[in-house]
């Protein structure tokens, strides 16, 4: 199993402890400011914003303040100018470390993220040095028990859908960027309820991390980095054998 779907699995169920701190509504304002701010306020003509509305909706923001972080984008209400940056750099064992930054305080944050990335055995590095081991995907998230397979895959294919993979109590259905949008508007319609719809960055190889030290210390970078309000994204291609996983849990 892929980095990339253990930490969805290991999201998803603290999704909701975040949601309670305000980290995902925070995250949800930035993204949707950022958004209409190079985009425009309308959501019909920016896809970027209408993805991000959709988030924010799936994750129970109020429509005051998807309004508010909209109008703040566009400058019709004062607020913070963020700044969109990518960092990247490498975990234990050389894992792919792809962050997605939004800030208003840049030394601030590569400071930060070069003292996470250093305490746990890892370093910042030169954009570029692991952008080419990822690639852009759109997954849309949809529980089991929400739909039937073949139901499923016959209203994501027609609209789109690449494939669909069913991990860890839920549907990924996988699309092109371009795409996500048709996909999560033809299961909106089918009211098919999505836990998720976003674009990511799906690794295109992995790490195998086999020894404890190196896995606790990975985990430990990861979840630090997660935590940083100005880390919108956070993407790795580890992959750890599953013994170990449950071992240190």
């Amino acid at each position: 199993m892929s980095g990339h779907s253990k930490w969805a699995t290991i999201k998803r169920k603290k999704g909701k402890a975040d949601a309670e701190r305000g980290k995902i509504f925070t995250r949800h304002i930035k993204e949707i400011t950022i958004a209409a701010r190079e985009g425009g306020g309308d959501a019909d003509g920016n896809p970027r914003l209408r993805t991000a509305i959709a988030a924010a909706k799936a994750s129970n923001m109020p429509a005051d303040n998807i309004k508010r972080a909209i109008q703040k984008g566009t400058g019709e209400l004062p607020g913070v100018t963020y700044e969109s940056i990518t960092y990247e750099g490498y975990g234990p064992g050389g894992v792919a470390i792809y962050m997605e930054v939004l800030t208003d305080n840049k030394k601030r944050i590569v400071a930060e993220i070069r003292h996470t990335l250093s305490k746990y055995g890892g370093n910042l590095g030169a954009s570029g040095c692991v952008a080419w081991m990822f690639e852009k995907s759109g997954i849309v998230t949809v529980e089991l028990n929400a739909v039937d397979e073949d139901t499923l895959m016959e209203v994501a294919t027609d609209a789109g859908a690449e494939d669909i993979l069913a991990d860890s109590g839920v549907y990924e259905v996988l699309t092109q960027p371009s795409d996500i949008d048709s996909v999560r508007m033809a299961l909106e319609e089918k009211g098919i309820p999505m836990v998720s719809a976003e674009v990511t960055m799906r690794p295109t190889n992995t790490v195998k991390l086999d020894k404890e030290s190196e896995v606790s210390s990975m985990l430990k970078m990861y979840e630090l980095l997660e935590e940083n309000d100005d880390i919108q994204k956070l993407y790795a291609n580890f992959d750890i054998d599953e013994a170990i996983l449950e071992k240190l849990a």
